[in-house]
């Protein structure tokens, strides 16, 4: 159930992937491919637990999805008997060993992508991955090779998956995109909220020219995804900013810088991690609290400074270019 889609992310999957027929050779609960099934005539699910397949079936007749064909028992088995050609193939590995445990790495994963991904490509030219948003996606590219694009989808400023796009003879980079969906709120003509995309390729990464600088008048932490995606050179290039420190990932300008994807503050004071300098910049005894490349817990700030959680104020412990600890006291 925990590893199951949100309806949010099930229908952002559905707009990446059309055309005659598609199999899920991960069918769980079945969520995605209630929404994947809506872009092909006709749709394959596979599972090998058998209850599970009965209650998605259930679920299916109930709802009305019609194109939708059921397979149950091992699906590697399945794929390599069936001479089918199908236009994608998506998987969700499970995410669980055998004695229960949460694993991350595809390998760790069942069915291991990176042992049956040549058997899968036998049956499709192309492939959307599902995996754990704690996955390294670097280490995930050089594995799988073939990927052409990779999705980092957040939801409300937290990321929720990672999908992989493969196409069987891909060589070329791969484009990185960090999606963010910040609320809830329908946009005219389309099934899905509002959403905030940057684009980039590791290329671009590494070349981007940035500089550094000490808190202005504005400070800037970006969305989840971006965060996850490694996009730090190219935020501050996009978006006009300079980085405090190399590896802080905050940002800062003296002009505020609109549409900005992430959150925005304006600084009020930089201090060092000193109560009573501290207490004169903010009102009660109240701030939120975010640590970044800073070698203190929330937590232990929290108590050092003697603050409850909440209020108007924000407090960003940080280390700054030229390697001290610091304290930013913003407002939203």
């Amino acid at each position: 159930m925990e590893q199951s889609s949100s309806e949010i992310t099930a229908k952002f999957k559905a707009s990446l992937v059309q055309g005659e027929s598609i199999l899920d050779l991960t069918g769980g609960m079945g969520i995605d491919l209630s929404y994947l099934s809506k872009g092909f005539e006709k749709a394959f699910y596979a599972e090998q637990n058998s209850e599970l397949l009965k209650i998605t079936q259930h679920n299916y007749e109930v709802l009305g999805i019609g194109n939708v064909q059921f397979i149950g028992g091992n699906s590697e088995v399945f794929l390599s008997e069936i001479q089918t050609k199908f236009s994608w193939i998506y998987l969700d590995p499970h995410r669980r060993d055998d004695t229960g445990n949460k694993v991350v790495r595809l390998e760790d994963c069942e069915p291991n992508v990176l042992k049956v991904k040549d058997l899968i490509f036998e049956k499709t030219d192309k492939i959307l991955l599902k995996v754990s948003p704690m996955l390294d996606i670097d280490l995930a590219i050089l594995g799988l090779k073939n990927v052409c694009e990779v999705y980092i989808v957040a939801v409300e400023n937290e990321v929720k998956e990672i999908l992989f796009k493969l196409e069987k003879d891909y060589e070329g980079e791969a484009k990185i995109q960090a999606i963010n969906f910040p609320k809830q709120v329908l946009v005219a003509g389309s099934d899905l909220p509002e959403k905030h995309v940057f684009t980039f390729q590791k290329s671009e990464e590494k070349t981007a020219v940035i500089s550094f600088s000490s808190p202005k008048q504005f400070l800037y932490e970006p969305n989840a995804s971006i965060l996850k995606s490694g996009a730090f050179r190219m935020t501050a290039q996009v978006f006009g900013l300079q980085k405090i420190a190399p590896h802080s990932h905050l940002y800062t300008s003296e002009q505020l810088v609109e549409h900005f994807q992430g959150r925005t503050f304006q600084i009020k004071a930089v201090c060092k991690l000193d109560k009573k300098e501290i207490a004169k910049q903010i009102s009660g005894n109240k701030a939120n609290i975010t640590i970044r490349n800073f070698p203190l817990t929330v937590k232990q700030i929290r108590e050092k400074l003697k603050l409850n959680e909440g209020g108007d104020d924000y407090l960003f412990a940080t280390t700054d270019a030229q390697n001290q600890k610091i304290v930013i006291v913003c407002s939203k």
